[in-house]
């Protein structure tokens, strides 16, 4: 029997392909790997020997692909529009921006081909969703094979460049980080602490008026009273000798321990008729809505202290706007805990649960909205197709959380799945279409590739640190975390994290993240248009 010909059935090589991806995509060179990437490259070589995968199957992975995308940046995208963090979104951008004009001079000089040129950017901004947008606009496969020679060196750069900089500068990371103000002061996870009142001011005063949580990120859990707790609302008075149990950052606990009294260290006594419950958030109509519409402590008579998302523990804030699968940690009585559990809709769910109504209209919605010709003057006329069509819509919608019938906020799990399954189909159709030409575009244009690929993967990085550093004055982990979001680099945020104990570079990465990855998409389709 011909086991070979086993290959000639699409399933059975989609199957193969993904097979061997994952393993080639697992090996861990210097705590390096290709991840999902390691898909493409055995799908180019299938490609080179003949085989080929439908093309309906790369469409169907990049629709899902993209939604998923849409559907993890668009909360963010908008929220960090508003917000001092804006800074980071603006590095982003001119991180792109620098890596398209690199792109352009790098094709006239070396004579490449607009497919070829863009994928080198692609793959030097490590941009899957940018490679699946260049593949649209240029309708050439060859795209997927300058993205699979600059892949690697952009991945390597950008961990190389974080790491090796501050040794180079000789310069003390969390010296410069405190010295250095940025634009978002970021805290690490909340904690907890009991106070004790000392403040004369606070005798017989509720905590409406002394507004203790006012620009603080403390919450006043409850207020024990010899052997009896309360729970911290708006009407509650305090006198002197009460200890307060309250939730916050290390910086504002210790402000407002410095206002009220002194930290109680030893464990107290007192009859606790108050409980902690840990509630997931699934209620559809809550979706979307934050603290201050629920009116939880007003309607409800309890406490939000903590929201945990996506693995990440967070203060509460009253304009914090739930998704589903998210999960708050709540203080009151048993009997109020019950109602506040009943109105989220707390029940068993898995990691794949997807709202499959939602997910097939944003496809169908996106993909129409991908065919309408958008005309710019003196270069014509393009369409935002398959990869920005949905792109587009999902960011929309998530940001809203629901629109008529459509939810958009998934669990966070489930969303991974979404995003990882449209990776790896897109991934295989695009390696194999690309894999024909492979061999005689490297013997051609081995040198330009090489050379290319180089510059448009260093010059981002250093003009991009450049300006975060020089322009903005921000801290050397600051610069580097909003690096690694315009590069949308996550092994190089994983560099970042071990040079420092703080979650600075993350918040960076994550503010820059969303306005690069949505800006490379729309890049790689202009620069169809331009080259």
């Amino acid at each position: 029997m011909n086991y070979l010909s086993l290959l000639d059935e699409p399933l059975i090589l989609i199957f193969v392909i993904l097979l061997l991806g994952s393993i080639v995509g697992q090996i861990k060179v210097k705590g390096l790997n290709l991840g999902a990437s390691g898909v493409l490259l055995v799908a180019m070589v299938f490609g080179h020997y003949g085989y080929n995968i439908p093309p309906i199957v790369q469409n169907l992975g990049l629709g899902l692909f993209i939604v998923a995308v849409g559907l993890q940046a668009g909360p963010r995208f908008f929220r960090m529009m508003k917000s001092s963090g804006i800074v980071f979104g603006i590095i982003g951008l001119i991180i792109v921006g620098i890596a398209v004009v690199t792109t352009i001079i790098v094709s006239k000089i070396f004579n490449l081909s607009a497919p070829l040129s863009i994928g080198l950017m692609t793959g030097a901004l490590t941009s899957t969703p940018g490679l699946a947008a260049a593949l649209q606009a240029t309708n050439d496969p060859i795209a997927s094979v300058g993205y699979g020679i600059a892949y690697p060196f952009g991945v390597l750069a950008v961990v190389l460049f974080v790491q090796l900089l501050p040794k180079l500068l000789k310069v003390d990371i969390e010296k410069d980080l405190k010295r250095t103000v940025g634009p978002v002061r970021h805290k690490s996870s909340p904690s907890s602490m009991m106070i004790k009142v000392e403040n004369k001011d606070m005798h017989k005063r509720t905590l409406k008026e002394l507004k203790l949580n006012r620009n603080s990120s403390v919450v006043i859990s409850k207020v024990v009273r010899g052997d009896r707790s309360f729970l911290g609302r708006n009407d509650t008075v305090l006198l002197l000798g009460d200890e307060i149990i309250v939730v916050g950052f290390k910086d504002d606990l210790q402000k407002l321990k410095e206002f009220v009294g002194s930290e109680v260290s030893a464990k107290i006594e007192y009859k606790d008729n108050l409980t902690i419950k840990r509630i997931t958030v699934e209620a559809d109509e809550l979706i979307g809505k934050n603290l201050r519409e629920i009116k939880l402590r007003a309607t409800h008579g309890v406490n939000v202290t903590r929201v945990e998302r996506g693995g990440f523990e967070f203060n509460q804030n009253p304009s914090w706007r739930f998704e589903r699968g998210d999960i708050i940690t709540v203080v009151g009585s048993e009997r109020r805990l019950k109602e506040v559990e009943k109105l989220f809709g707390t029940r068993y769910h898995t990691e794949t649960h997807v709202h499959l109504l939602s997910l097939s209209l944003i496809l169908l919605i996106g993909i129409l909205v991908g065919m309408i010709p958008i005309h710019i003057p003196g270069l014509g006329s393009m369409t935002l197709g398959v990869a920005g069509g949905p792109l587009f819509v999902a960011i929309i919608v998530s940001h809203f959380g629901k629109l008529g019938p459509i939810h958009a906020r998934f669990y966070q799990p489930a969303n991974r799945v979404i995003g990882d399954i449209g990776l790896v189909l897109f991934l295989a159709g695009a390696g194999t279409t690309a894999g024909n030409g492979i061999v005689e575009v490297v013997v051609n244009e081995g040198f330009g590739l090489v050379i290319g690929g180089s510059l448009i993967t260093l010059t981002p990085i250093i003009g991009g640190f450049l300006i975060a550093k020089k322009m903005f004055r921000l801290s050397i982990i600051h610069s580097l975390g909003a690096l690694c979001g315009g590069m949308t680099s996550t092994p190089g945020l994983g560099a970042c994290n071990n040079l420092i104990d703080s979650d600075d570079a993350a918040i960076a990465y994550a503010a820059a993240y969303p306005f690069a990855l949505i800006f490379v998409a729309l890049s790689a389709q202009l620069l169809a248009l331009v080259l």
